[in-house]
């Protein structure tokens, strides 16, 4: 089996909410839906945190890491 993207489970994520959301589901099935919703979350969690050190690396400079946080948007930055 191939590996999930995180593209991929990010949306399978999302579908899975919206039919939980709806309330349409039986209890075993929102149950099913719930274990998968996990596990997506959790495959997204550490696919993310393999980006982070993955551009941490990529930033590492000699006298080390030279990792600014991004900055955020407020209004004055229009």
């Amino acid at each position: 089996m191939a590996e999930e993207k995180f593209e991929e489970a990010l949306e399978k994520l999302e579908e899975i909410v919206k039919k939980m959301e709806s309330g349409d589901l039986t209890l075993d099935e929102s149950l099913k839906a719930f274990e998968e919703g996990i596990r997506l979350s959790r495959l997204c969690a550490q696919k993310i945190d393999e980006a982070e050190r993955r551009v941490e690396i990529l930033l590492k400079t000699q006298e080390g890491f030279d990792v600014k946080p991004f900055k955020e948007k407020d209004e004055s930055d229009h």
